[in-house]
């Protein structure tokens, strides 16, 4: 058989590929492969040498083999030398087996190394594109250290063929995503932004790929760029669909590379040269123009193609910000699409048309369609299309139409899907409050807001409510008629019995003369709302019957009886307790005087900023309509016309309001709030800086990193080229104290360094956590200290994260790390003698109370790291109690602010199956199950 045929056809491959096919059972097919693995072993290791095509067959098969899910732990050096063939089948399969199944810290990475540069070296492109992919597809930081200064060589040296230009562009691009530092800029900078004028399309969008990501980082050293690219793009724009037959996609000319010259260009601010300026603008008119244009097919693939182009070319308009015809224009063409019948082209048109509605030249261009948008909020099926018709409207919303579409948005709201009713809920208030002409509309909007979807109102809406009623004295008595009437209905949200307790203690005077809201009536009907809420509202309804007792002295001893209940002083829930007897000692006492002081009205709030927005923009997180507020440039007159600016919140995180307090309801202290902004103009902005922004997910080996830290209190959390994080803690029954080291690697200063630790609302109620704040400027090769004091209020699942923020060189870094605060910390060892331990064992014997794990051991087996690992989780480990000397038995408590949870664990380790069963008994299944978990996973 010719060699060739021979090379291509591998029948011992396609013969074993088909018996694996007909077994009739997973046995069957094990035992065909571990025959056939056998066969493999005993050809590498015979005397006899194998030819090449022996090697390459054999080679296929160990991953096919692989590929099926079993493990290969032979044939790597047979894969090896396959590489230093000079045939190309042999040589493909090598580079195969090893971008699959070789690992960066292989011992073969030397010798893999030194294949791949042989092949770079020798100018056969065949071979150097084989290299370049495994380079690219293995993509370790090792590979890049080895090839990063080699690659751009290839890349711009002349005699490169266009093929391995290609994939050396890309090879080049997958080693800067993933080891930015180890790529060099240098001479071959500029020498490839040239590549954007190459002949050959598939290089210049190759090299249109790597500039890109390039220029995001380094834009000062690829600015050159931008001239190139609007001349290639104006050359793709302009020419027929039969000038690049071969780049041509169903009539649509490189619509690829188009797409990604115009995300290039969107690196940058429109150009300054009047000439590439006038070139740009006629090729965004072009693209606008050929969008008016009958389809030339009506396939889907023509339309797809051509509005790519499109949506992207009004990205570049929008992003430039700076050709009024242009944006008017795009509005228009976005408008049409409002109404097509291909959902996915009225979602990116209506999500293109919220960052239209932030320019002042398109903002008027955009309010022409709101009853479309209106429409689409009635009867668009698809509720992602309504979220973004929600955001539209909040958008295009200013003075003229503020009242329209908040009623719009009420009325949707009572058939919202529910999981973007909070959301709307926020930006009803947030307009409401931003373009109340008559704040008379602004009370009745909010306690419509609260009757409709009082569920979803948040505390930072009603406490917003207090403030602004509180510091206006035309809107007050008002205010306190319409609450005593909302009040009135049958059935009334929790929201609403707050807000009309707090505005009926501090007004209910106001609406006294009339007798249908005579002293009596008001506290009766409050007092009818009592038995129906919550704790901390009725402690603020406790406070709001004291202030009664200074506003309405004739309905004192009604109140006073109401205190003096046993109800009431005898309560079982000790902040109410404790309000009911102060208060009716206080009312029993004290002068009429020292009650009128005492229980004064509130004095007007210091103006802040206002917790909705950032609350907003937290939920939705970066690169959302909320965003926009951050450029909106000013249209109108500072807030509601009046000399009183618009208060927003700086933090990222919801600040109660002072009411907060004042009231009682128990809430978290109050954070320093942000200095007040300068001018109304600036506020929105606070709200947007970096410190606001989403939170990063998760850094690579962040879970490992966390695993390390359960059974040890010191260490390195997270290192990466700029940054360390060391931590140091202590804990002692339920409280805690740790150190976070921030180690600045770099000689560069860190700017604006803002470390914050987040919890979820779950681990709020279980953990409380304050946090000391650090110097927002790190010195280079400096390092800064931050202290939280941990207190742990009951047992809780989760572990909080901690995000870090700062500017580096100009570059704005963000990066997550599970912070190891686990239930273990709080454990308190107890010893116990054989007896105890086993009578406490059997009292712990409802199948709730215990969890059980068997797992294959992830580690050797050794006894005394075993011992020390469970001493390290934080139990006393209980020597001569179990009858089998070689199993580990321990005890401990722990301790939590509102209980103390017993527990005993038991590990049996088996040696000879290197498995190991841990057992784990406590009072309650969730803390079993999380400590089960937590320590099976470090053995």
């Amino acid at each position: 058989m010719p060699a060739v045929s021979k090379g291509d056809g591998m029948r011992g491959l396609a013969v074993f590929i088909s018996d694996i096919r007909n077994c009739k059972s997973k046995e069957a097919e094990i035992k065909r492969i571990n025959k056939e693995l056998a066969n493999i072993r005993s050809k590498f290791k015979g005397d006899k040498a194998l030819d090449g095509y022996s090697k390459k067959k054999y080679v296929c098969k160990l991953l096919f083999i692989f590929l099926l899910g079993h493990d290969i732990d032979f044939g790597h050096m047979e894969a090896v030398n396959l590489l230093s063939s000079n045939r190309y089948t042999e040589k493909q399969i090598g580079y195969l087996f090893i971008s699959v199944l070789v690992n960066s810290n292989s011992e073969l990475i030397r010798l893999i190394n030194n294949a791949i540069k042989n092949d770079l070296a020798s100018r056969n492109p065949t071979f150097m594109g084989l290299a370049l992919h495994c380079i690219a597809n293995v993509g370790s930081r090792e590979m890049a250290e080895a090839f990063a200064g080699e690659i751009p060589k290839i890349l711009v040296a002349g005699d490169t063929m266009d093929s391995v230009k290609q994939s050396a562009a890309l090879c080049l691009l997958r080693l800067y995503r993933t080891s930015p530092d180890l790529v060099p800029m240098g001479d071959w900078t500029s020498r490839v932004v040239h590549l954007l004028n190459d002949q050959h399309l598939g290089v210049v969008t190759a090299a249109t790929s790597l500039i890109t990501t390039l220029a995001q980082k380094n834009p000062e050293e690829f600015k050159t760029s931008v001239s190139l690219a609007v001349s290639r793009l104006s050359r793709i724009v302009t020419s027929a669909s039969t000038d690049l037959q071969d780049y041509t996609y169903y009539f649509v000319p490189a619509p690829w590379l188009s797409v990604k010259l115009l995300r290039l260009l969107q690196c940058y601010p429109p150009p300054e040269d009047p000439a590439v300026r006038g070139r740009l603008t006629e090729c965004l008119e072009t693209i606008l123009n050929k969008a008016q244009e009958p389809p030339k097919s009506k396939k889907v693939q023509h339309s797809n193609a051509k509005n790519a182009v499109l949506f992207e070319a009004i990205s570049l308009i929008i992003h430039h910000d700076s050709e009024p015809n242009l944006l008017v224009r795009a509005c228009n063409q976005l408008g049409q699409f409002l109404q097509h019948r291909e959902t996915n082209l009225r979602y990116l048109a209506l999500e293109s048309m919220c960052t239209l509605a932030s320019s002042e030249f398109s903002h008027e261009a955009v309010k022409t369609h709101i009853e479309t948008v209106i429409n689409a909020l009635k009867t668009e099926r698809d509720v992602s299309v309504r979220q973004r018709a929600v955001d539209l409207l909040y958008a295009m919303c200013d003075r003229s139409n503020a009242q329209q579409i908040v009623a719009e948005m009420l009325n949707y709201l009572e058939t919202a899907d529910y999981s973007i009713r909070e959301e709307i809920v926020l930006k009803v208030a947030i307009l409401a409050e931003k373009y109340a002409v008559d704040y008379t509309w602004y009370v009745d909007t909010i306690l419509n807001l609260i009757r409709i979807a009082g569920d979803y109102v948040s505390e930072e809406v009603w406490y917003r409510v207090i403030q602004i009623v509180i510091n206006r004295d035309d809107v007050q008595g008002y205010a306190a008629k319409t609450v005593f009437e909302a009040l009135q209905a049958p059935a009334c949200h929790e929201n609403l019995v707050k807000v009309g307790g707090y505005i009926l203690g501090e007004f209910g005077n106001l609406i006294a003369g009339d007798p249908r809201s005579s002293p009596l009536i008001q506290f009766n009907l409050l007092h009818s709302k009592f038995h129906l809420c919550s704790v901390p509202t009725r402690a603020l309804l406790l406070s709001t019957y004291i202030k009664f007792v200074n506003l309405f002295p004739e309905i004192k001893t009604t109140i006073q009886d109401v205190l003096r209940s046993d109800s009431q002083l005898k309560n079982a829930d000790v902040e109410l307790q404790q309000r009911a007897v102060e208060y009716l000692r206080l009312s029993t006492i004290a002068s009429t005087d020292i009650l009128a002081t005492v229980l004064e009205e509130m004095p007007p709030f210091p103006e802040r900023e206002s917790s909705i927005l950032a609350k907003l923009k937290k939920k939705k997180g970066p690169g959302t309509v909320t965003d926009l507020e951050e450029i909106k440039k000013e249209r109108s007159s500072d807030m509601n016309g009046s000399a009183e600016p618009a208060s927003v919140n700086a933090s990222a995180v919801s600040t109660p309001s002072p009411s907060a307090d004042l009231l009682g309801l128990g809430a978290a202290p109050l954070t320093n709030s942000a200095p007040p902004p300068s001018s109304s103009g600036s506020l929105l902005v606070d709200v947007f800086s970096d410190s606001a922004s989403a939170v990063a997910p998760l850094a690579p080996g962040s879970d490992d990193n966390f695993a390390r830290f359960v059974c040890k209190n010191n260490g390195v959390l997270f290192e990466n080229q700029l940054l360390q994080i060391g931590l140091k803690s202590e804990f002692r029954q339920n409280l805690g104290r740790m150190f976070i080291f921030y180690g600045n690697k770099t000689s560069t200063q860190f700017l604006t360094f803002t470390p914050t630790v987040i919890c979820s609302d779950d681990l709020q109620s279980s953990l409380n956590l304050q946090t000391k704040p650090v110097d927002p400027t790190v010195d280079g090769g400096a390092q800064v200290q931050q202290v939280v004091n941990i207190e742990c209020v009951s047992d809780f699942m989760e572990a909080p994260i901690l995000n870090i923020q700062f500017r580096y060189g100009g570059t704005f870094q963000n990066l997550s790390v599970k912070l190891p605060i686990t239930l273990n910390k709080f454990f308190q060892p107890t010893e116990m003698s054989s007896q105890d331990f086993f009578q406490r064992w059997k009292q712990l014997s409802n199948p709730k109370q215990e969890v059980q794990n068997i797992f294959k051991a992830k580690h050797p087996m050794d006894a005394e790291i075993t011992k020390a690992k469970i001493i390290g989780f934080g139990s006393a480990l209980l020597e001569e109690v179990d009858p089998n000397p070689a199993n580990f038995v321990g005890a401990g408590i722990i301790h939590t602010k509102t209980t103390q949870i017993g527990c005993l664990l038991r590990l049996e380790p088996n040696l000879q199956a290197q498995m190991y069963r841990l057992t784990l008994r406590t009072s309650k299944e969730a803390v079993s199950q999380r400590l089960c978990e937590l320590l099976s996973e470090q053995f």
